[in-house]
């Protein structure tokens, strides 16, 4: 594993370690691994620093609703999927878009503040869009686990076992 990936690899496990930090865990200088995550940030592999919140926990994200939206469309000529993808993802509702195999084209993660909004917004802006065939929305009840992120809080069983 070359320099590179291995600071990756401990940046995504935690954003908030230091140059000094990684330095230690890497062997490499703070001046190396500066220039390491410089060159990242530089290149676009390295995109945005965030806080991961856990939405059970956080009132403002608690009053959303969120959906998956299954889309079939059909591939424009000269752009394929990448045409209606740009007009898609554009809306601010839409916090991430997948192009998928399978049984329809694209993967929609949308979120609004009502059902009702979440609905208009499918039936207003997605499904009258040129290319767009077909959607199914799915809404979202429940986050358990993401992006291996386990939202839900282990209980341990305190009891002891029982030896016959």
């Amino acid at each position: 594993m070359d320099a590179s990936e291995e600071i990756l690899n401990l940046l995504r496990d935690n954003a908030r370690l230091s140059a000094e930090d990684i330095s230690a865990m890497t062997k490499k200088t703070p001046e190396e691994v500066n220039a390491i995550i410089q060159k990242l940030e530089n290149d676009g592999v390295i995109m945005k620093y965030a806080a991961i919140i856990n939405p059970e926990k956080d009132t403002a994200a608690k009053e959303k609703v969120c959906a998956e939206i299954e889309i079939q469309v059909a591939p424009e000529r000269e752009h394929g999927f990448d045409g209606i993808a740009d007009r898609i993802y554009r809306f601010p509702q839409v916090k991430s878009l997948y192009l998928m195999s399978g049984g329809y084209d694209l993967k929609v993660i949308i979120e609004g503040d009502s059902l009702q909004e979440v609905a208009l917004f499918v039936a207003r802006k997605l499904s009258t869009l040129a290319g767009v065939r077909s959607t199914k929305t799915h809404f979202i009840l429940k986050t358990y686990k993401e992006n291996d992120i386990v939202y839900i809080e282990q209980r341990s069983d305190s009891r002891e076992g029982v030896t016959a």
